[in-house]
């Protein structure tokens, strides 16, 4: 798929927009002629340059024949689709489903479905999923202490 580069410049400078825009509720500093509103302001104006350097460009790129959106070849394969989908589609399901089943049990459940479905055998797929899922966990919950949800083993662990 390729997106005509004025529609990502449109997208960046309303990012870059409000990311200026909510400076504006950074405190300032009595004495100092910037503040920490300094360097995110920086940032959205560069960001900014680049949108319009990239509205330009998509502008050209439309007069010359382009379109807004451009399908690759591949999107009318439904496997293909899925399988580019897989890795959002396993983020979404891990922050809809994380604090009722829990970190071990879901990344145990996505990390084997995603070995799957890209065609690991079972028999690998199963011991890596699960070597996996504990190495995380250990160290997110162990080494860098972020709590991770433990949702069905919250009597267990």
């Amino acid at each position: 798929m390729r997106v005509n580069d004025a529609v990502l410049g449109v997208i960046l400078l309303l990012l870059a927009g409000t990311m200026i825009w909510l400076t504006t509720y950074f405190p300032s500093f009595p004495g100092q002629d910037y503040g920490p509103a300094l360097f995110p302001r920086l940032l959205g104006g560069g960001l900014i340059l680049c949108a319009l350097l990239l509205i330009r460009r998509g502008h050209a790129a439309r007069r010359a024949g382009e379109g807004w959106v451009t399908l690759a070849p591949w999107w009318s394969q439904p496997g293909l689709v899925v399988s580019f989908l897989a890795m959002p589609l396993a983020v979404l399901a891990y922050l809809f489903f994380a604090d009722a089943l829990g970190f071990i049990p879901l990344a145990f459940a996505l990390l084997l479905a995603l070995f799957l479905w890209f065609g690991e055998r079972p028999l690998r797929a199963l011991p890596v999923a699960a070597v996996a899922t504990l190495l995380i966990n250990w160290f997110f919950s162990d080494m860098m202490r972020v709590p991770l949800p433990r949702g069905l083993l919250t009597g267990i662990l």
